[in-house]
């Protein structure tokens, strides 16, 4: 089967850490072409040179803040796994208008592209932030607090638009509140590392992690295969 006969994914953060996991699970399922949209900006190559040459995945270095890039990117897809944001809450506490400018604006023209080229169901990467300071548990997706940051705010405009496009032009979307997702290609460098490759990377240094608070903090998390899972169940469930 040829690229385009083939139900056509396109893939957005695609050379992230859980793009580039969702690359690789849809190429190795088979029956699925893939589109990789990414600015290599918290990507990288390396993640997805194991696919350059594979015949049913392209990639395109390309900004979501570009619309003209996310119409030539979905053009064709069946489906959207939107995984392309700028991450991490002290990130967007820095620089709050790039994170507006990434996550809203890029997430609107994702919205629009698709809308336009009629693609069959729109995944988005949620975020546990939603919930912000509501301090019920266990947690349930109607019950939510006040942002706690401005990351938190985008995640939670990206909810109301796409709920707002189903409404009003009737394209599907289904929003995932992922909970601190880690696993195989998180980067444990940087600032804006998370804590479970960073706490992997002291034990291989022989070094004692860093904990934060008292000690009592507890936090939830979402291995890479789950997530992979999650994705994979929302785009194709006939619910």
């Amino acid at each position: 089967m040829s690229f385009d006969s083939k139900i056509k994914i396109l893939i957005t953060g695609g050379a992230g850490f859980i793009g580039s996991n969702l690359c690789d699970f849809f190429l190795r399922k088979g029956g699925y072409s893939v589109v990789c949209l990414d600015n290599l900006s918290t990507g990288y190559r390396k993640n997805i040179e194991d696919y350059l040459n594979n015949p049913d995945f392209r990639f395109i270095e390309g900004d979501i803040r570009n619309f003209e890039t996310c119409k030539q990117a979905v053009l064709g897809c069946d489906y959207v796994l939107h995984q392309a944001a700028l991450g991490s809450v002290p990130r967007s506490i820095n620089d709050p208008q790039t994170t507006n400018d990434v996550n809203i604006n890029g997430f609107l023209n994702m919205l629009v592209a698709a809308r336009d080229e009629k693609v069959k169901r729109f995944v988005y990467a949620a975020s546990s932030s939603t919930y912000g300071d509501s301090k019920s548990l266990p947690k349930v997706e109607e019950i939510i607090g006040k942002p706690l940051s401005p990351y938190a705010i985008t995640k939670y405009v990206n909810e109301l638009y796409a709920d707002v496009f189903y409404k009003n032009y009737g394209l599907e979307t289904i929003g995932l509140r992922y909970f601190n997702v880690y696993g195989r290609r998180q980067d444990p460098n940087g600032a804006y590392a998370a804590v479970i490759p960073k706490f992997t990377q002291s034990f291989i240094n022989l070094e004692s992690p860093t904990i934060n608070g008292d000690g009592t903090n507890s936090r939830d998390f979402t291995y890479i295969d789950n997530v992979l899972q999650m994705n994979y169940l929302a785009a194709t469930t006939k619910k």
